[in-house]
């Protein structure tokens, strides 16, 4: 990954931390990247092929119910969930990270977001970081074993 594209590659996930910490607002999106993703500002219901009115993406800020558990953790735990799509969307989709305005939900219940700023791609090593984390907690968490992937 480069930032050939105008947009900074985070790669830790101490920095992704760190740029949760300091602004709200933020997504992460598994795609192509901005360039394809700006163009229609619309992203597809997968089963149905309905055009749906926004991006899907999902939230990094913080959730109440979390309390004052690790920032570390729940980040790696949202990069996590998706870390799958790479492998079932081919070639070329990773993770970058964007600010916008939620404009309704998708299937899966995620939020759909327009008036999309890019912030930064999300480098692979921070990806085999949030699984190592990940990893560490399943013996108070369980597995996060996901059917079919």
């Amino acid at each position: 990954m480069s930032a050939s594209d105008g947009l900074p590659v985070v790669h830790t996930l101490a920095d992704l931390v760190a740029l949760v910490e300091r602004h709200q607002g933020l997504y992460v999106r598994w795609s192509r990247g901005p360039g394809p993703d700006l163009d229609e500002t619309s992203s597809t219901d997968e089963l149905t092929g309905v055009a749906m009115p926004g991006l899907s993406a999902n939230p990094l800020d913080l959730e109440e119910w979390w309390q004052n558990r690790s920032v570390e953790l729940w980040v790696a735990r949202r990069l996590h969930d998706y870390a799958h799509l790479p492998h079932d969307k081919g070639p070329g989709v990773r993770p970058w990270v964007l600010k916008g305005r939620e404009t309704g939900r998708g299937p899966d219940n995620e939020p759909l977001v327009v008036d999309v700023e890019p912030q930064c791609w999300i480098g692979s090593g921070v990806i085999e970081e949030a699984r190592a984390v990940v990893a560490r907690q399943e013996a108070e968490w369980g597995t996060l074993r996901r059917s079919g992937r």
